[in-house]
C-alpha cells in the first residue's frame, strides 16, 4: 500500500473522530495548548514537506479554535 494512501486514511479517521465528538467539545484548558501544539506541528510538517500532516494539523488548529470559541461563548 502506498504510504500517502495510509496517511490520508489515517487523517480521515482522525477527522471522523473530531466530527463524532463535536457535540461535547473539550474545555478551554485543553483547547489552548492543543491549538498551540497543532499550529507548531503544522509549521513543522510544512517545513519537512509532509502534506498529510500539514493538512491534518491545520485542521486540528481550526477545530481547537472552534472549541475555544464555544468555551468562551459558554462563559458569557
Amino acid at each position: 500500500m502506498e504510504p500517502l494512501a495510509v496517511g490520508v486514511a489515517g487523517m480521515v479517521f482522525i477527522i471522523a473522530g473530531w466530527v463524532l465528538s463535536s457535540p461535547t467539545p473539550p474545555s478551554l484548558r485543553l483547547s489552548l495548548p492543543y491549538l498551540s501544539g497543532s499550529l507548531l506541528l503544522a509549521v513543522y510538517a510544512f517545513l519537512i514537506g509532509d502534506p498529510v500532516f500539514t493538512i491534518l494539523n491545520i485542521l486540528a488548529s481550526i477545530v481547537a479554535l472552534n472549541n475555544i470559541r464555544i468555551a468562551i461563548l459558554k462563559k458569557s
